[in-house]
Protein backbone atom coordinates (compact mmCIF):
# COMPACT_ATOMS: atom_id res chain seq x y z
CA UNK A 1 0.00 0.00 0.00
CA UNK A 2 1.30 3.20 -0.96
CA UNK A 3 1.43 6.43 1.43
CA UNK A 4 -0.56 8.89 0.03
CA UNK A 5 0.04 12.32 0.41
CA UNK A 6 -1.82 14.90 2.11
CA UNK A 7 -2.44 18.62 0.04
CA UNK A 8 -4.96 20.24 2.30
CA UNK A 9 -3.51 22.40 5.34
CA UNK A 10 -4.36 22.68 8.98
CA UNK A 11 -4.43 25.49 10.24
CA UNK A 12 -1.13 26.79 11.08
CA UNK A 13 0.49 23.56 10.65
CA UNK A 14 3.59 23.40 8.81
CA UNK A 15 3.37 22.91 5.41
CA UNK A 16 6.52 20.34 5.33
CA UNK A 17 3.72 17.82 7.79
CA UNK A 18 0.61 18.82 5.34
CA UNK A 19 3.31 17.01 2.30
CA UNK A 20 3.35 13.71 4.30
CA UNK A 21 1.39 12.95 7.54
CA UNK A 22 3.39 9.99 7.61
CA UNK A 23 6.62 11.03 7.69
CA UNK A 24 7.30 13.77 9.51
CA UNK A 25 10.77 15.77 9.36
CA UNK A 26 12.48 16.38 12.02
CA UNK A 27 11.51 19.58 13.32
CA UNK A 28 13.66 20.42 16.69
CA UNK A 29 11.83 21.89 19.60
CA UNK A 30 12.15 25.64 19.78
CA UNK A 31 12.94 27.34 22.53
CA UNK A 32 10.44 29.28 22.49
CA UNK A 33 7.52 27.48 24.07
CA UNK A 34 4.82 29.14 22.28
CA UNK A 35 5.95 28.23 19.01
CA UNK A 36 5.65 24.56 20.22
CA UNK A 37 2.46 25.23 21.23
CA UNK A 38 1.28 26.66 18.40
CA UNK A 39 2.50 23.62 16.12
CA UNK A 40 0.88 20.92 18.68
CA UNK A 41 -2.12 22.59 18.57
CA UNK A 42 -2.77 22.64 15.23
CA UNK A 43 -1.64 19.01 14.63
CA UNK A 44 -3.95 18.32 17.44
CA UNK A 45 -6.92 20.27 16.01
CA UNK A 46 -10.32 18.80 16.66
CA UNK A 47 -8.72 16.19 19.03
CA UNK A 48 -10.73 16.57 22.24
CA UNK A 49 -8.82 13.98 24.16
CA UNK A 50 -5.33 15.95 23.52
CA UNK A 51 -5.12 17.70 27.12
CA UNK A 52 -2.76 21.10 26.57
CA UNK A 53 -2.41 22.25 30.76
CA UNK A 54 -0.62 25.47 30.79
CA UNK A 55 0.37 26.00 34.43
CA UNK A 56 3.93 27.93 36.32
CA UNK A 57 6.75 26.00 37.80
CA UNK A 58 7.26 27.06 41.54
CA UNK A 59 7.48 31.12 42.55
CA UNK A 60 9.54 31.58 39.58
CA UNK A 61 6.53 32.11 37.39
CA UNK A 62 8.49 29.67 34.96
CA UNK A 63 5.80 29.29 32.33
CA UNK A 64 5.25 25.23 31.38
CA UNK A 65 2.47 23.29 30.11
CA UNK A 66 1.39 19.52 30.30
CA UNK A 67 0.57 17.25 27.45
CA UNK A 68 -0.98 14.10 27.40
CA UNK A 69 -4.05 12.44 25.94
CA UNK A 70 -6.91 11.83 28.26
CA UNK A 71 -7.86 7.61 28.10
CA UNK A 72 -3.75 6.61 27.56
CA UNK A 73 -2.41 8.17 30.62
CA UNK A 74 -3.00 7.67 33.98
CA UNK A 75 -4.08 10.79 34.89
CA UNK A 76 -4.48 10.79 38.88
CA UNK A 77 -0.46 9.94 38.90
CA UNK A 78 -0.05 13.05 36.58
CA UNK A 79 -1.90 15.43 38.77
CA UNK A 80 0.04 13.84 41.91
CA UNK A 81 3.21 12.80 41.18
CA UNK A 82 3.81 15.68 38.16
CA UNK A 83 1.86 18.48 37.83
CA UNK A 84 1.52 19.40 42.15
CA UNK A 85 5.42 18.90 42.77
CA UNK A 86 6.45 21.31 40.23
CA UNK A 87 3.81 23.89 40.98
CA UNK A 88 4.92 23.78 45.26
CA UNK A 89 8.10 24.31 44.20
CA UNK A 90 9.76 26.99 45.87
CA UNK A 91 13.08 27.15 44.56
CA UNK A 92 14.96 26.43 40.91
CA UNK A 93 18.52 25.33 42.02
CA UNK A 94 19.11 23.32 39.76
CA UNK A 95 21.21 23.31 36.04
CA UNK A 96 18.90 22.10 34.03
CA UNK A 97 15.59 20.91 33.41
CA UNK A 98 16.34 17.50 33.33
CA UNK A 99 17.81 17.94 37.17
CA UNK A 100 14.37 19.95 37.76
CA UNK A 101 12.18 16.65 36.88
CA UNK A 102 14.87 14.00 38.69
CA UNK A 103 14.56 16.02 41.74
CA UNK A 104 10.77 16.50 42.03
CA UNK A 105 8.96 14.12 40.34
CA UNK A 106 9.05 10.64 41.82
CA UNK A 107 8.61 8.47 38.19
CA UNK A 108 10.83 5.92 37.29
CA UNK A 109 10.92 6.58 33.61
CA UNK A 110 11.82 10.12 32.20
CA UNK A 111 13.81 10.75 29.06
CA UNK A 112 14.04 13.94 27.49
CA UNK A 113 12.96 14.28 23.71
CA UNK A 114 14.38 17.16 21.58
CA UNK A 115 12.07 17.05 18.41
CA UNK A 116 8.20 17.79 17.60
CA UNK A 117 8.28 14.29 16.31
CA UNK A 118 9.08 12.89 19.55
CA UNK A 119 6.34 14.13 21.30
CA UNK A 120 3.61 12.82 19.20
CA UNK A 121 5.39 9.64 19.01
CA UNK A 122 5.29 9.86 23.06
CA UNK A 123 2.11 11.35 23.61
CA UNK A 124 0.44 8.07 20.87
CA UNK A 125 1.64 5.87 23.72
CA UNK A 126 0.11 7.47 26.61
CA UNK A 127 3.46 9.34 27.92
CA UNK A 128 2.90 12.55 29.34
CA UNK A 129 4.93 15.52 28.01
CA UNK A 130 6.31 18.47 29.68
CA UNK A 131 7.71 21.71 27.85
CA UNK A 132 8.89 24.25 29.58
CA UNK A 133 9.80 28.30 28.00
CA UNK A 134 13.30 29.38 27.24
CA UNK A 135 14.23 25.41 26.91
CA UNK A 136 14.72 23.78 23.63
CA UNK A 137 14.12 19.97 24.87
CA UNK A 138 11.11 18.46 26.20
CA UNK A 139 10.51 16.30 29.35
CA UNK A 140 8.72 12.61 28.14
CA UNK A 141 7.43 11.06 31.66
CA UNK A 142 6.26 6.83 30.94
CA UNK A 143 2.75 7.17 32.87
CA UNK A 144 0.77 5.24 30.25
CA UNK A 145 -2.88 3.79 31.34
CA UNK A 146 -5.40 2.28 29.54
CA UNK A 147 -8.17 -0.72 29.33
CA UNK A 148 -6.52 -4.07 28.51
CA UNK A 149 -8.08 -7.45 28.47
CA UNK A 150 -7.60 -9.74 31.44
CA UNK A 151 -5.26 -12.56 30.43
CA UNK A 152 -7.47 -16.17 29.47
CA UNK A 153 -6.72 -19.29 27.80
CA UNK A 154 -6.88 -18.67 24.37
CA UNK A 155 -10.09 -20.45 22.81
CA UNK A 156 -8.93 -20.95 19.61
CA UNK A 157 -6.09 -23.66 20.88
CA UNK A 158 -7.70 -25.47 23.89
CA UNK A 159 -5.72 -27.84 25.78
CA UNK A 160 -6.72 -30.48 28.47
CA UNK A 161 -3.44 -30.45 29.90
CA UNK A 162 -1.11 -27.24 30.07
CA UNK A 163 -1.17 -23.50 30.96
CA UNK A 164 -4.36 -21.71 30.65
CA UNK A 165 -2.76 -18.17 29.83
CA UNK A 166 -2.46 -16.72 26.69
CA UNK A 167 -1.17 -13.81 24.78
CA UNK A 168 -3.67 -10.52 25.21
CA UNK A 169 -4.14 -6.98 22.50
CA UNK A 170 -1.21 -5.31 24.92
CA UNK A 171 2.33 -5.75 23.66
CA UNK A 172 4.17 -5.26 27.19
CA UNK A 173 2.17 -7.98 28.55
CA UNK A 174 2.88 -10.38 26.32
CA UNK A 175 6.57 -9.56 26.54
CA UNK A 176 6.29 -10.50 30.37
CA UNK A 177 4.68 -13.66 29.48
CA UNK A 178 7.56 -14.68 27.62
CA UNK A 179 9.91 -13.60 30.37
CA UNK A 180 7.86 -15.47 32.67
CA UNK A 181 8.66 -18.91 30.81
CA UNK A 182 12.59 -17.65 29.53
CA UNK A 183 14.58 -16.16 32.74
CA UNK A 184 17.69 -15.82 30.90
CA UNK A 185 19.20 -12.50 29.90
CA UNK A 186 20.18 -13.94 26.42
CA UNK A 187 16.63 -13.67 25.63
CA UNK A 188 16.32 -10.32 23.31
CA UNK A 189 13.81 -8.27 22.26
CA UNK A 190 14.46 -5.98 19.35
CA UNK A 191 11.76 -3.01 18.87
CA UNK A 192 10.82 -1.21 15.80
CA UNK A 193 7.80 0.59 14.59
CA UNK A 194 5.58 -0.21 11.19
CA UNK A 195 3.20 1.80 9.83
CA UNK A 196 2.94 5.28 8.68
CA UNK A 197 -0.38 6.11 10.81
CA UNK A 198 -0.50 3.25 13.07
CA UNK A 199 3.75 3.04 13.87
CA UNK A 200 2.57 -0.41 15.38
CA UNK A 201 4.71 -1.45 17.98
CA UNK A 202 6.60 -4.45 17.02
CA UNK A 203 9.29 -6.99 18.43
CA UNK A 204 11.55 -9.63 17.51
CA UNK A 205 11.87 -11.64 19.84
CA UNK A 206 15.20 -14.37 20.23
CA UNK A 207 18.12 -16.38 22.35
CA UNK A 208 21.24 -14.59 21.79
CA UNK A 209 23.15 -17.71 21.12
CA UNK A 210 20.73 -20.84 19.87
CA UNK A 211 18.83 -18.52 17.14
CA UNK A 212 20.64 -18.31 14.28
CA UNK A 213 22.04 -15.07 13.50
CA UNK A 214 21.24 -15.02 9.88
CA UNK A 215 17.82 -15.74 10.76
CA UNK A 216 17.16 -12.91 13.14
CA UNK A 217 18.60 -10.62 10.63
CA UNK A 218 16.45 -11.72 7.98
CA UNK A 219 13.66 -11.29 9.73
CA UNK A 220 14.05 -7.92 11.07
CA UNK A 221 15.06 -7.01 7.25
CA UNK A 222 12.19 -7.86 6.03
CA UNK A 223 10.33 -6.32 8.61
CA UNK A 224 12.09 -2.93 8.03
CA UNK A 225 11.04 -3.10 4.62
CA UNK A 226 7.56 -2.94 5.06
CA UNK A 227 5.88 0.28 3.68
CA UNK A 228 2.23 0.94 4.75
CA UNK A 229 0.00 2.82 6.78
CA UNK A 230 -0.94 0.92 9.41
CA UNK A 231 -0.56 -2.56 11.01
CA UNK A 232 -3.81 -3.81 12.80
CA UNK A 233 -2.94 -7.17 13.06
CA UNK A 234 -0.44 -9.99 12.29
CA UNK A 235 -1.98 -11.09 9.12
CA UNK A 236 -0.79 -7.29 7.86
CA UNK A 237 3.26 -8.40 8.78
CA UNK A 238 2.51 -12.35 7.43
CA UNK A 239 1.49 -11.96 4.11
CA UNK A 240 4.14 -8.87 3.42
CA UNK A 241 7.09 -11.16 4.69
CA UNK A 242 6.42 -14.82 3.95
CA UNK A 243 8.88 -15.99 0.77
CA UNK A 244 5.66 -17.19 -1.00
CA UNK A 245 2.84 -15.27 -1.07
CA UNK A 246 0.70 -17.30 -3.76
CA UNK A 247 1.06 -20.50 -2.49
CA UNK A 248 -1.97 -21.66 -0.12
CA UNK A 249 0.24 -23.12 2.63
CA UNK A 250 1.33 -20.88 5.72
CA UNK A 251 4.87 -19.87 5.97
CA UNK A 252 4.61 -18.52 8.96
CA UNK A 253 3.31 -20.38 12.39
CA UNK A 254 0.55 -18.60 14.52
CA UNK A 255 -0.38 -18.78 18.15
CA UNK A 256 -1.84 -16.73 21.38
CA UNK A 257 0.22 -19.71 23.56
CA UNK A 258 3.29 -18.55 25.47
CA UNK A 259 3.88 -21.41 25.96
CA UNK A 260 4.45 -22.53 22.57
CA UNK A 261 6.20 -19.52 21.56
CA UNK A 262 8.44 -20.05 24.48
CA UNK A 263 9.30 -23.27 23.16
CA UNK A 264 9.64 -22.18 19.43
CA UNK A 265 12.13 -19.32 20.97
CA UNK A 266 14.25 -22.72 22.57
CA UNK A 267 14.48 -24.54 19.44
CA UNK A 268 15.64 -21.46 17.85
CA UNK A 269 12.99 -20.04 16.17
CA UNK A 270 12.24 -16.10 16.33
CA UNK A 271 9.11 -14.64 17.48
CA UNK A 272 7.58 -11.56 16.37
CA UNK A 273 4.66 -10.10 18.21
CA UNK A 274 2.72 -7.59 17.39
CA UNK A 275 0.92 -4.33 19.48
CA UNK A 276 -2.97 -4.42 19.42
CA UNK A 277 -3.40 -8.71 18.86
CA UNK A 278 -2.90 -11.56 20.44
CA UNK A 279 -2.05 -13.46 17.88
CA UNK A 280 2.07 -13.79 17.36
CA UNK A 281 3.96 -14.89 14.33
CA UNK A 282 7.09 -17.55 14.26
CA UNK A 283 9.51 -18.14 11.60
CA UNK A 284 10.76 -20.20 10.35
CA UNK A 285 7.46 -22.78 9.81
CA UNK A 286 7.52 -26.32 8.54
CA UNK A 287 4.77 -28.64 7.79
CA UNK A 288 5.62 -30.99 10.68
CA UNK A 289 5.32 -27.70 13.09
CA UNK A 290 1.63 -27.36 11.86
CA UNK A 291 0.64 -31.00 12.45
CA UNK A 292 1.96 -30.17 16.53
CA UNK A 293 -0.20 -29.57 19.18
CA UNK A 294 0.83 -28.04 22.73
CA UNK A 295 -0.22 -31.32 24.24
CA UNK A 296 2.20 -33.27 22.43
CA UNK A 297 4.70 -32.20 24.82
CA UNK A 298 2.79 -32.71 27.72
CA UNK A 299 0.91 -36.18 27.35
CA UNK A 300 3.22 -39.22 27.65
CA UNK A 301 4.92 -39.91 24.15
CA UNK A 302 3.33 -43.12 23.50
CA UNK A 303 0.27 -41.62 23.53
CA UNK A 304 1.42 -38.23 21.48
CA UNK A 305 3.04 -40.64 19.37
CA UNK A 306 -0.16 -42.60 18.41
CA UNK A 307 -2.67 -39.20 18.65
CA UNK A 308 -0.46 -37.75 16.05
CA UNK A 309 -0.29 -40.59 13.45
CA UNK A 310 -4.48 -40.37 14.25
CA UNK A 311 -3.79 -36.74 13.07
CA UNK A 312 -1.74 -37.37 9.67
CA UNK A 313 -4.18 -40.36 8.67
CA UNK A 314 -6.82 -37.99 9.17
CA UNK A 315 -5.29 -35.43 7.50
CA UNK A 316 -5.12 -37.25 3.75
CA UNK A 317 -8.98 -38.11 4.40
CA UNK A 318 -9.95 -34.87 4.79
CA UNK A 319 -7.92 -34.13 1.63
CA UNK A 320 -8.61 -36.91 -0.44
CA UNK A 321 -12.01 -38.43 0.65
CA UNK A 322 -14.47 -36.57 -1.41
CA UNK A 323 -11.98 -36.81 -4.28
CA UNK A 324 -11.47 -40.72 -4.23
CA UNK A 325 -15.25 -41.56 -3.43
CA UNK A 326 -15.77 -39.43 -7.41
CA UNK A 327 -13.42 -41.44 -8.79
CA UNK A 328 -14.16 -44.63 -7.76
CA UNK A 329 -17.78 -43.99 -8.88
CA UNK A 330 -17.21 -42.74 -11.98
CA UNK A 331 -14.57 -44.36 -13.10
CA UNK A 332 -13.44 -47.04 -10.98
CA UNK A 333 -16.17 -49.35 -10.08
CA UNK A 334 -14.74 -52.44 -10.42
CA UNK A 335 -12.28 -51.48 -7.38
CA UNK A 336 -15.41 -51.59 -5.15
CA UNK A 337 -17.14 -55.04 -3.90
CA UNK A 338 -20.08 -56.17 -5.97
CA UNK A 339 -22.15 -55.95 -2.39
CA UNK A 340 -21.05 -52.02 -1.74
CA UNK A 341 -21.33 -50.85 -5.46
CA UNK A 342 -24.92 -52.33 -5.54
CA UNK A 343 -26.20 -50.48 -2.47
CA UNK A 344 -24.13 -47.41 -3.05
CA UNK A 345 -26.30 -47.80 -7.18
CA UNK A 346 -29.57 -48.51 -5.57
CA UNK A 347 -28.80 -44.99 -3.13
CA UNK A 348 -28.12 -42.82 -6.81
CA UNK A 349 -30.83 -44.35 -8.58
CA UNK A 350 -32.98 -41.37 -8.23
CA UNK A 351 -29.96 -38.70 -8.28
CA UNK A 352 -30.00 -36.64 -11.07
CA UNK A 353 -26.56 -35.43 -10.61
CA UNK A 354 -23.07 -37.08 -11.25
CA UNK A 355 -20.95 -37.90 -8.55
CA UNK A 356 -18.73 -35.00 -8.90
CA UNK A 357 -21.70 -32.23 -9.06
CA UNK A 358 -22.69 -34.03 -5.79
CA UNK A 359 -19.80 -33.97 -3.75
CA UNK A 360 -20.13 -30.17 -4.67
CA UNK A 361 -23.18 -29.53 -3.77
CA UNK A 362 -22.54 -31.14 -0.34
CA UNK A 363 -19.18 -29.48 0.28
CA UNK A 364 -19.84 -26.10 -0.47
CA UNK A 365 -23.25 -26.81 1.44
CA UNK A 366 -20.98 -27.83 4.20
CA UNK A 367 -18.26 -24.85 4.36
CA UNK A 368 -20.78 -22.26 4.46
CA UNK A 369 -22.59 -23.81 7.16
CA UNK A 370 -19.00 -24.00 9.10
CA UNK A 371 -18.27 -20.69 7.97
CA UNK A 372 -21.68 -19.59 9.14
CA UNK A 373 -21.40 -21.51 12.94
CA UNK A 374 -17.64 -19.09 13.17
CA UNK A 375 -19.62 -15.92 12.46
CA UNK A 376 -22.81 -16.17 14.23
CA UNK A 377 -23.20 -14.84 18.13
CA UNK A 378 -21.35 -17.73 20.47
CA UNK A 379 -24.74 -19.11 22.17
CA UNK A 380 -26.43 -20.10 19.04
CA UNK A 381 -23.18 -20.25 16.34
CA UNK A 382 -22.24 -24.28 17.54
CA UNK A 383 -25.95 -25.00 17.67
CA UNK A 384 -27.08 -23.58 13.94
CA UNK A 385 -24.12 -25.11 11.94
CA UNK A 386 -24.82 -28.86 13.79
CA UNK A 387 -28.76 -28.54 13.28
CA UNK A 388 -28.13 -26.94 10.12
CA UNK A 389 -25.96 -30.09 8.76
CA UNK A 390 -28.65 -33.06 10.00
CA UNK A 391 -31.54 -30.74 9.00
CA UNK A 392 -29.51 -29.95 5.31
CA UNK A 393 -28.33 -33.22 4.52
CA UNK A 394 -31.53 -35.08 5.81
CA UNK A 395 -33.84 -33.02 3.61
CA UNK A 396 -31.32 -33.53 0.54
CA UNK A 397 -31.42 -36.96 1.00
CA UNK A 398 -35.08 -37.34 0.87
CA UNK A 399 -35.26 -34.95 -1.82
CA UNK A 400 -33.07 -36.96 -4.00
CA UNK A 401 -30.56 -34.15 -4.59
CA UNK A 402 -27.73 -36.16 -3.08
CA UNK A 403 -26.98 -40.06 -2.01
CA UNK A 404 -26.77 -41.54 1.59
CA UNK A 405 -23.33 -42.31 1.25
CA UNK A 406 -22.21 -38.88 0.11
CA UNK A 407 -23.22 -37.38 2.60
CA UNK A 408 -21.57 -40.09 4.91
CA UNK A 409 -18.08 -39.16 3.52
CA UNK A 410 -18.85 -35.53 3.15
CA UNK A 411 -19.27 -35.46 7.22
CA UNK A 412 -16.41 -38.00 7.80
CA UNK A 413 -14.34 -35.38 5.44
CA UNK A 414 -15.68 -32.61 7.89
CA UNK A 415 -15.11 -34.32 10.69
CA UNK A 416 -10.97 -34.98 9.73
CA UNK A 417 -10.53 -31.22 9.19
CA UNK A 418 -11.57 -30.53 12.70
CA UNK A 419 -8.59 -32.90 13.65
CA UNK A 420 -6.11 -30.47 12.62
CA UNK A 421 -3.96 -28.18 15.15
CA UNK A 422 -3.72 -25.24 13.77
CA UNK A 423 -6.25 -23.50 11.37
CA UNK A 424 -4.29 -22.09 9.25
CA UNK A 425 -3.35 -25.74 7.69
CA UNK A 426 -6.94 -26.39 7.83
CA UNK A 427 -8.35 -23.95 6.06
CA UNK A 428 -5.17 -25.01 3.08
CA UNK A 429 -6.76 -28.47 2.89
CA UNK A 430 -10.25 -27.05 2.54
CA UNK A 431 -9.22 -25.49 -0.24
CA UNK A 432 -7.14 -27.57 -2.25
CA UNK A 433 -9.80 -30.28 -1.60
CA UNK A 434 -11.92 -28.39 -4.63
CA UNK A 435 -9.45 -28.54 -7.42
CA UNK A 436 -8.28 -32.19 -7.02
CA UNK A 437 -12.30 -33.21 -6.62
CA UNK A 438 -12.42 -32.12 -10.45
CA UNK A 439 -9.10 -33.75 -11.49
CA UNK A 440 -11.03 -36.98 -10.07
CA UNK A 441 -13.93 -36.29 -12.05
CA UNK A 442 -12.29 -35.63 -15.19
CA UNK A 443 -9.56 -38.35 -14.70
CA UNK A 444 -10.43 -40.98 -11.90
CA UNK A 445 -7.27 -41.66 -9.72
CA UNK A 446 -4.58 -40.61 -11.95
CA UNK A 447 -6.12 -37.04 -11.54
CA UNK A 448 -6.17 -37.50 -7.51
CA UNK A 449 -2.47 -38.72 -8.16
CA UNK A 450 -1.97 -35.87 -10.58
CA UNK A 451 -2.92 -33.27 -7.45
CA UNK A 452 -0.79 -35.40 -5.11
CA UNK A 453 2.19 -34.91 -6.90
CA UNK A 454 1.22 -31.31 -7.80
CA UNK A 455 0.65 -30.56 -3.78
CA UNK A 456 3.93 -32.86 -3.13
CA UNK A 457 6.17 -31.28 -5.59
CA UNK A 458 4.93 -27.78 -4.07
CA UNK A 459 5.47 -28.43 -0.87
CA UNK A 460 9.61 -29.78 -1.66
CA UNK A 461 10.18 -26.48 -3.46
CA UNK A 462 8.34 -24.19 -0.86
CA UNK A 463 10.37 -22.47 1.88
CA UNK A 464 9.94 -20.41 5.53
CA UNK A 465 13.01 -17.97 5.58
CA UNK A 466 15.25 -20.44 4.29
CA UNK A 467 13.85 -23.80 5.69
CA UNK A 468 12.44 -26.33 3.18
CA UNK A 469 9.07 -27.05 4.09
CA UNK A 470 9.06 -31.10 4.74
CA UNK A 471 12.00 -30.14 7.52
CA UNK A 472 13.62 -32.88 8.10
CA UNK A 473 11.76 -35.42 5.85
CA UNK A 474 12.92 -33.94 2.56
CA UNK A 475 15.83 -33.05 2.55
CA UNK A 476 15.58 -36.45 5.00
CA UNK A 477 18.38 -36.08 8.21
CA UNK A 478 17.45 -39.10 10.22
CA UNK A 479 18.17 -37.48 13.52
CA UNK A 480 16.01 -35.31 12.86
CA UNK A 481 13.08 -37.33 12.97
CA UNK A 482 12.35 -37.75 16.51
CA UNK A 483 9.84 -35.05 16.46
CA UNK A 484 7.83 -35.50 13.06
CA UNK A 485 5.94 -38.45 13.01
CA UNK A 486 6.65 -39.67 16.70
CA UNK A 487 7.02 -37.96 19.79
CA UNK A 488 10.20 -39.55 21.29
CA UNK A 489 10.39 -39.30 25.07
CA UNK A 490 12.38 -35.87 27.01
CA UNK A 491 14.92 -38.15 27.71
CA UNK A 492 16.01 -39.20 23.77
CA UNK A 493 15.44 -35.58 22.62
CA UNK A 494 18.68 -34.31 23.70
CA UNK A 495 19.68 -31.79 21.10
CA UNK A 496 17.65 -28.58 19.20
CA UNK A 497 16.60 -29.18 15.35
CA UNK A 498 19.67 -28.33 13.95
CA UNK A 499 17.83 -26.70 10.69
CA UNK A 500 16.45 -23.87 13.39
CA UNK A 501 19.54 -23.21 15.27
CA UNK A 502 22.70 -22.62 14.86
CA UNK A 503 23.54 -24.09 18.31
CA UNK A 504 23.37 -28.21 18.75
CA UNK A 505 24.50 -28.67 22.15
CA UNK A 506 23.08 -30.53 24.91
CA UNK A 507 18.89 -29.20 26.20
CA UNK A 508 20.39 -30.77 29.16
CA UNK A 509 23.60 -28.73 30.90
CA UNK A 510 25.56 -30.26 33.88
CA UNK A 511 25.25 -27.07 35.92
CA UNK A 512 21.52 -25.14 35.86
CA UNK A 513 23.46 -22.33 37.61
CA UNK A 514 26.17 -22.12 34.61
CA UNK A 515 26.01 -18.92 32.84
CA UNK A 516 26.26 -19.69 28.97
CA UNK A 517 28.40 -17.77 26.62
CA UNK A 518 26.14 -16.50 23.41
CA UNK A 519 27.86 -18.76 21.73
CA UNK A 520 26.81 -21.63 23.64
CA UNK A 521 23.00 -21.12 23.44
CA UNK A 522 20.50 -20.72 26.35
CA UNK A 523 18.96 -22.85 29.39
CA UNK A 524 16.52 -25.99 29.12
CA UNK A 525 12.96 -25.72 28.23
Amino acid sequence: MKDMGIKKKRGNFPKQFNESMNSFPEIPLSPRMEENIEILKSAYQDCSDVVFRDFSIGSSEMKAVLLYIDGLSNTEVVDQHVLMPLIQMKDLEYDSILEIVKKEISVSDIKEIYTIPDVFKQVSIGNTIILIDEQSKGISIGLPKWEKRSIAEPESEPVIRGPREGFIETIRVNTSLLRRKIRHPLLKMKQMDIGGYTETQVIVAYIEGIADSALVEEVTNRLKRIKIDSILESGYIEEMIQDSPLSPFPQLLNTERPDVAAACLLEGRVVILIDGTPITLIAPCTFASLMQAPEDFYNPFYISTFIRWLRYIFFFIALLAPSAYVALLTFHQEMLPSSLILTIAGSREQIPFPALVEAFIMEITFEALREAGVRLPKQVGAAVSIVGALVIGQAATAAGLVSSPMVMVVAITGIASFLMPRYAIGISIRMLRFPIMILSGVMGLLGVMLGITTIVAHLCTLKSFGVPYLQSAAPLKIRNLKDILIRAPWWAMETRPEFYSNDASPLRRESKNQMPSPSKGGDES
